[in-house]
């Protein structure tokens, strides 16, 4: 598969990890739109938003972004996240991710 986020989870590619645990990844965007900006990942490769067949992908990304949020104060501070779905819809890379973006640096 010629999946750059694949090879980056397979550490085949170097990021910068922001949180990872069993089912997701997080590392900073190359492109920040924010002071702080991250794609959180499934480690499980699925393309696209609706390709997902399993719905607890979406809750183990969620639960980690608030993890993550909570781990370092962002609930307090404010952050938004984001999904591009397609071509159409502004996805560069297709490998599902959810774009976390905060004023807050990290």
């Amino acid at each position: 598969m010629d999946c750059l986020f694949c090879k980056i989870i397979a550490k085949e590619i170097s990021a910068n990890i922001a949180y990872e645990n069993d089912a997701v990844l997080a590392f900073h965007d190359i492109s920040p739109k924010a002071p702080t900006h991250l794609l959180f990942i499934p480690k499980k490769h699925i393309a696209r938003l609706d390709d997902i067949e399993e719905v607890s992908v979406m809750s183990e990304l969620y639960a980690a972004i608030i993890d993550f949020a909570n781990q370092n104060e962002y609930r307090k501070a404010g952050f938004q996240t984001k999904i591009h779905v397609g071509e159409g819809g502004g996805q560069e890379v297709f490998h599902l991710h959810i774009h976390f973006l905060s004023q807050k640096k990290l």
